[in-house]
């Protein structure tokens, strides 16, 4: 369990693709190489998409790594780039293949929103995730049987689809079982523990689970108490993901009922990272987690 007091941050680099994500990391890698490229080159959106038969749009939704990749696009793009190397080009379009071969959250397309398909992808590959949860558990610690209960509270839908929803959520929590799992730094609000989502007994074996992933040597659980009072992020919850490829910039996810919010600028990043730095400060250290479970457990008996 890492301290509180040590820096989530403090993560060693690794080679890309150690314990890739499947497509979106790919994809943002190389939007990202292609955008450094053309203006590198003094080359305008317009001229760029003008020789790739599209349009500016479709060269932003490239650099950002919201689509997928033509092999002709890319090799169009080197070109009129001046990247001539043979290697470098072949490095580029087997990047611009591996961005196309579907992440194994596409056996789920038919429960996955459009929307919170990005994050799925930028979760698997993370380094570091730091979260903080005002109302339910973070989802990469729930229980399966917790997660259904949450997910037919939210929307009428068939019993078939709330089993498919709650297989990719647990799904989604193997990255944790890996042998080079990502730090996961959660703090949670005090309520969303005392809420008994499911009944009782559902909630007792939550509260049991979190106590042994709080010994998680990759989970530092914090619990933000009632007598902390006000504080910055009473906004709602957010995560922040950091990545080991050095191209990846941190990105903030903001959940919203029926659509979510992808942040990458700096100042945006920032301020989330701040509100977060003051939030594990006024939580209880992780040392008193344990503790703290076993109470509110025994609160709920």
């Amino acid at each position: 369990m890492v301290s509180s007091e040590d820096s989530a941050w403090d993560v060693p680099p690794s080679i890309f693709g150690t314990r890739a994500g499947g497509p979106t990391v790919q994809r943002l890698v190389l939007g990202g190489q292609l955008h450094r490229l053309r203006e590198s080159r003094g080359i305008s959106a317009e001229q760029a998409a003008e020789a790739i038969r599209g349009s500016h749009s479709k060269i932003s939704r490239m650099e950002h790594g919201r689509v997928g990749f033509k092999e002709r696009d890319v090799s169009d793009l080197l070109t009129l780039y001046g990247v001539t190397d043979s290697e470098e080009r072949a490095a580029l379009l087997n990047l611009a293949r591996e961005a196309n071969t579907p992440g194994w959250w596409h056996a789920y397309s038919d429960v996955l929103p459009t929307w919170l398909e990005p994050y799925v992808g930028l979760e698997a590959a993370a380094s570091v995730l730091r979260t903080y949860e005002v109302q339910f558990m973070p989802g990469l610690l729930q229980t399966e049987e917790y997660a259904r209960a949450l997910i037919r509270l939210g929307s009428a839908v068939s019993e078939d689809e709330i089993e498919r929803r709650a297989e990719l959520r647990v799904s989604r929590q193997e990255v944790l079982g890996g042998p080079n799992p990502p730090q996961l730094w959660a703090v949670v609000d005090e309520g969303a523990l005392r809420r008994p989502v499911g009944g009782r007994e559902v909630a007792r074996r939550q509260l049991q689970h979190l106590i042994k992933m709080a010994e998680h040597p990759a989970v530092t659980l914090q619990i933000l108490p009632f007598t902390a009072g006000p504080h910055s992020a009473m906004g709602g919850p957010f995560t922040i993901l950091r990545f080991a490829e050095p191209d990846l910039h941190d990105v903030v996810y903001i959940e919203q009922l029926t659509s979510a919010l992808y942040l990458d600028k700096a100042s945006e990043v920032d301020s989330y990272l701040e509100v977060m730095e003051q939030l594990c400060l006024q939580a209880e250290p992780a040392g008193n987690t344990v503790k703290m479970l076993n109470q509110i457990l025994t609160d709920i008996s």
